[in-house]
């Protein structure tokens, strides 16, 4: 049986789950994802997953993104490389990602929510407020987005 994100244990873990995560821009815009699962079940947060055994990052990051947003993505540089460390009540770690953000622009496809999200949207950086996204995320985004100032795209 080949092991997946799906027969993971997410939930209070032996060990970090390795997860990527995208800021994927378009005209100016961000693709956020509202989500289905915990954690952050409900909230609005960039799209992402986890690694699949014997899945290198860029080819995660192309295969959650298609998942997710319905986008097929050409994988930029990393943004960030952090770990989000959730404990519950008793101070048992309930949830410990070790993620690696990239930034990310389509290449094709077409936005749509789909996989462990309910709902995808093309979000204006100057309403990010307006989704309640945790602070990491919004420093996330901004950081992608000074990226992107300094190495644009070439025009293909």
């Amino acid at each position: 049986m080949t092991l997946t994100a799906r027969t993971i244990q997410r939930e209070y873990p032996e060990r970090p789950v390795v997860g990527i995560g995208a800021v994927i821009l378009d005209a100016g815009k961000v693709v956020l994802v509202k989500r289905r699962y915990e954690p952050l079940a409900g909230h609005w947060s960039l799209p992402g997953g986890a690694v699949e055994l014997g899945e290198t990052l860029t080819a995660g990051v192309a295969r959650e993104m298609l998942e997710e947003t319905g986008l097929d993505v050409e994988v930029g540089p990393v943004i960030e490389v952090f770990d989000r460390i959730t404990v519950d009540e008793g101070r048992r770690v309930r949830y410990h990602y070790v993620l690696v953000d990239y930034l990310c622009r389509p290449v094709g496809g077409a936005l749509r929510a789909g996989g462990d999200v309910d709902a995808a949207v093309l979000a204006d950086p100057a309403d990010l407020a307006g989704y309640h996204l945790t602070a990491k995320a919004t420093a996330v985004i901004h950081r992608a987005l000074e990226l992107a100032r300094e190495a644009p795209r070439a025009v293909r």
